[in-house]
């Protein structure tokens, strides 16, 4: 029997993961329940104003994607480097990330403004006149924000590459109290439109993006941004960061967009079917959560121990943290499926919604406590070891041959309505989460070493 190594060889220990671990739930958690109460606050503006803001933040949600796998190719790099015991090489990387975020994301910016128009009235299509000037003005204030929320973004990154995810936390927190006080402010006290939800928007973003600024350019930390300000772009560094972050940024852009395809298709179901999905989406994160929350703690710790070329740890870990996110999962997604009549009558569905809905979610549940796991939190692993191009491969074939292609199939052609639209996503889940563990166990992802630094 091989024998287990010492405490002492380990790079993390129990209380380094609980660290790490319990903020990141913490975070999660706050940001879909505010989230929730973000959108429940602009509902009191009208429908108008409702299908204005959620027209909008499909597009922003988008570009967030993006942005945050670039953020994840800097936190891989950087944690890589810290492994390797080359923190002086961690932080020019942390500064190059935080440099090209933010070049990246003004010309992004830029170019939102420039194609306001064009997105407004043919990407988005025929809309009525109301919810037309709500997307308008919302459109107008919130794509201010992309550069802040980028930049927190990557600040974020480079404190959890180093295990504190703590730091991002109380930020997050901070953020979010701001823009749920300033809706309540500007949308109860002063009666605002739609701005009233996207100035706090705005002005919540900016705190926490020059709040995490500050916070990286202290020394107490062995990863930090480096004074005085870098304002040379370093393309070995960024390529490194590049070589990660495009692929996961395509994978994730990809993603979203296979999610507004189907859901135009469920468009097509009826009003019981339309509403059963949306509430079901909302719900069913909280199912997930526990394994969205330690798929970050996956990536940081891998990511440190590639970098010490320590795959036997990568494999430890690996191991462990996915038994935790099993046993969170199961936890979860039992707590969801017990409350559920609960929940259901708090929205006031129609009986066939309703039905609808709870046949979804527990399905939803049995499926994500068996497949989740391997599904979205291994994948970290390859990519935490730089094997990103597979898992982006891997994951758009999936997508658009089950996840697309048999919604098609099942909801339409047999008939399944919108829960063959559930069925064919979690099809996906077992071919991605096969393929995954297949790639994990033949140990192809180690030729991918941090050498390549």
């Amino acid at each position: 029997m091989k024998a287990k190594p010492a405490d002492e060889t380990y790079l993390f220990s129990n209380q380094d993961l609980k660290r790490l671990i319990l903020p990141l739930l913490v975070e999660q958690l706050l940001a879909i329940t505010v989230g929730m109460a973000d959108s429940i606050m602009v509902s009191s503006v009208g429908e108008a104003a409702v299908s204005g803001v959620s027209l909008v933040d499909t597009i922003f949600v988008l570009l967030i994607n993006i942005f945050t796998a670039l953020a994840t190719g800097g936190a891989v790099v950087c944690g890589q480097y810290l492994g390797k015991k080359r923190p002086e090489q961690a932080c020019q990387a942390a500064d190059q990330l935080v440099l090209a975020t933010g070049i990246l994301s003004i010309l992004v910016m830029g170019l939102m403004y420039v194609l306001r128009t064009f997105i407004l009235n043919v990407v988005f299509g025929h809309i009525e006149p109301d919810v037309w000037n709500n997307c308008n003005i919302y459109f107008l204030i919130v794509s201010a924000s992309i550069p802040f929320i980028s930049i927190y973004n990557a600040g974020a990154a480079i404190f959890r590459a180093q295990g504190d995810s703590k730091t991002p936390m109380k930020i997050s927190l901070l953020m979010n109290v701001i823009n749920i006080i300033g809706n309540g402010i500007l949308l109860y006290g002063f009666h605002f439109g739609v701005e009233g939800a996207a100035i706090p928007t705005l002005v919540s973003r900016m705190f926490a993006a020059v709040v995490i600024l500050a916070r990286a350019y202290k020394t107490d930390h062995v990863l930090h941004l480096t004074r005085p300000v870098v304002w040379k772009l370093h393309w070995l560094t960024l390529k490194k960061i590049l070589r990660i972050g495009v692929p996961n940024g395509l994978e994730n852009s990809m993603f979203q967009l296979g999610k507004i395809l189907v859901l135009s298709l469920v468009t097509q179901f009826g009003t019981a079917a339309i509403a059963a999905n949306a509430v079901s989406n909302t719900i069913a994160v909280f199912q997930t959560l526990p394994g969205m929350a330690m798929g970050n703690a996956i990536l940081t710790v891998c990511a440190q121990c590639v970098g010490a070329n320590q795959y036997g740890q990568v494999r430890y870990y690996t191991k462990k943290l996915i038994k935790l996110i099993y046993a969170g999962l199961v936890f979860s997604c039992i707590a969801v499926i017990l409350v559920l009549p609960l929940i259901l009558n708090v929205y006031s569905l129609s009986p066939e919604a309703t039905e609808t809905a709870e046949k979804i979610l527990v399905y939803h549940g049995i499926c994500t406590m068996l497949i989740w796991p391997l599904s979205f939190s291994m994948p970290n692993t390859l990519r935490a070891s730089n094997d990103v191009t597979f898992c982006m491969v891997l994951s758009i074939f999936s997508m658009w041959i089950f996840r697309i292609g048999l919604s098609y199939v099942l909801g339409q052609v047999l008939g399944l309505g919108v829960f063959g639209v559930w069925v064919a996503m979690t099809i996906d889940w077992a071919v991605r989460a096969v393929c995954f563990l297949v790639r994990y166990l033949r140990g192809n992802w180690q030729k991918k070493t941090a050498a390549e630094l």
